[in-house]
């Protein structure tokens, strides 16, 4: 059979010490929500020679090690159901994997089209989004003077680069003119604010005018002295309620770990300006565990206090998303940065989307629905974010 070929073909490769990649594409329906791809490939770790799979969502990356036989059942369980086409990279040959519509397996292979030596280092030097030496970071205070990332601001290092590569692969799926109109609503001290400045003025080549909105005047007023020093011309900070700012543009709205209704303010913000991308990053869900009254079947789980609160966590974020789609965008909710750097780690995102839009009121009423199904079973009269909309 074409599958046990290839997995013999797999297995012989690791064994051999002649494994290169094996890359799995083309999901099915039956494929988790936004995965894209699976890449595999040999890394020596404490415990041994693995095999790591890194799974490429849409916005993240997931990287799992696994034993050869661990590898190969996931292998044999995924081909054909969730992936049907699968490239497995030797020195010596390539072996393809395909599968037809009715599930018909092919095998084939060609002369190697990789002749380089195995890579199972663990630690890969990994391409950042962002120069550390960037004069900016250690005005606030992330680098040291010789451009040094420095031990206290470590995590704040991993959260600047993760966000860029989110803003990376949402500009993949929802491009902006060239001189993007930006606004970051709760700003705080900027670190994300320059990184992205700077990511889209030095890396891509625009031209954009963002807008730092901050109501503390003594960090607007440092935000703008780095800005001036950087020389980043396109970048300002304002102190004002995120309520009153108006533009007259708005093509990506941003508001990371704004409290509580401030998050629901800049969304409506971004949805009443026509944003083509909307990112935001919640914190203190306090709107919704005062009117929680959960009335299904979870009433005997949440009567526990810390189960409530995650849960109107979870209801909040997610009729955020559902209030975004009925507003003709596609979104997503994920893990923006693992709680081993910050507890604040959930993140929506939101796209224009055109076929969203098309379907205009079968969309927003399906959505809608879907609300008030979940605010009847939890005792919710209105999620603030409604209102606004």
């Amino acid at each position: 059979m074409p599958l046990s070929q290839f997995l013999a073909s797999f297995r012989h490769a690791f064994e051999a010490g002649r494994l290169l990649k094996c890359t799995l594409g083309k999901p099915t329906s039956v494929a988790p929500d936004d995965l894209k791809n699976v890449y595999l490939r040999p890394v020596a770790l404490k415990k041994g020679l693995l095999i790591a799979f890194n799974y490429r969502y849409k916005n993240r990356d997931e990287v799992k090690n696994y034993d050869l036989n661990e590898s190969l059942e996931h292998l044999e369980t995924m081909l054909g159901k969730e992936f049907l086409n699968a490239d497995l990279f030797t020195p010596d040959r390539d072996f393809s994997l395909s599968f037809s519509k009715n599930g018909e397996p092919v095998l084939s292979s060609k002369k190697a089209s990789h002749h380089i030596a195995v890579d199972t280092s663990h630690d890969r030097i990994k391409q950042r989004l962002l120069d550390p030496a960037a004069p900016w970071l250690h005005a606030l205070g992330i680098t040291s003077a010789n451009g040094t990332v420095r031990s206290d601001a470590q995590d704040k290092w991993r959260q600047i680069n993760k966000y860029l590569e989110i803003i990376e692969s949402l500009l993949r799926e929802c491009p902006l003119p060239p001189d993007a109109r930006i606004a970051d609503m709760g700003s705080g001290k900027g670190y994300l604010t320059f990184a992205l400045y700077d990511f889209l003025k030095n890396r891509m080549g625009f031209t954009p005018q963002i807008t730092g909105i901050e109501l503390r005047p003594k960090l607007v007023e440092l935000c703008n002295k780095t800005a001036q020093s950087a020389d980043f011309q396109g970048l300002q900070f304002i102190s004002q309620d995120i309520s009153e700012f108006q533009p007259e543009r708005l093509d990506m709205l941003i508001a990371l770990h704004a409290c509580d209704t401030a998050t629901d303010l800049a969304l409506a913000a971004g949805v009443r300006n026509k944003a083509r991308i909307i990112i935001a990053a919640p914190c203190c869900h306090k709107q919704i565990r005062k009117e929680l009254h959960t009335r299904n079947e979870l009433a005997p789980v949440l009567r526990h206090g810390i189960l409530e609160e995650r849960q109107a966590e979870i209801i909040t974020d997610g009729i955020r998303a559902l209030l975004l789609e009925a507003e003709g965008y596609k979104t997503s909710v994920f893990e923006f940065i693992s709680t081993e750097h910050t507890a604040k780690n959930v993140m929506i995102t939101a796209t224009a989307d055109e076929k969203q839009q098309k379907r205009g009121d079968d969309r927003r009423r399906e959505a809608l629905e879907k609300v008030a199904h979940l605010k009847a079973g939890f005792g919710i009269k209105e999620h603030y974010l409604e209102g606004l909309l």
